[in-house]
């Protein structure tokens, strides 16, 4: 099923996953290892980094975990 979300939402949870991907490449991750060392599938992460997943608090806490951040750190990100 695909998302349905307005126009504006999309645009928003791009911009997120932009900032999750060069987040994660500045850690020196690859997205399969990345989203092995944080326990969620490489296709939820690859998601996640496309804009098409509108994620739930705990895998917020994950990826932040992971990148050795916070998650306030995560969600500062630039909204385009």
């Amino acid at each position: 099923m695909k998302n349905t979300y307005a126009a504006a939402d999309k645009k928003y949870l791009k911009a997120f996953g932009a900032h999750v991907r060069a987040l994660r490449k500045a850690a020196g991750f690859s997205q399969e290892d990345f989203a092995l060392e944080i326990g969620l599938d490489r296709t939820y992460m690859g998601g996640v980094e496309r804009g098409e997943r509108n994620l739930a608090l705990l895998n917020l806490r994950k990826i932040a975990k992971g990148l050795k951040i916070s998650v306030s750190e995560l969600l500062a990100f630039p909204a385009k």
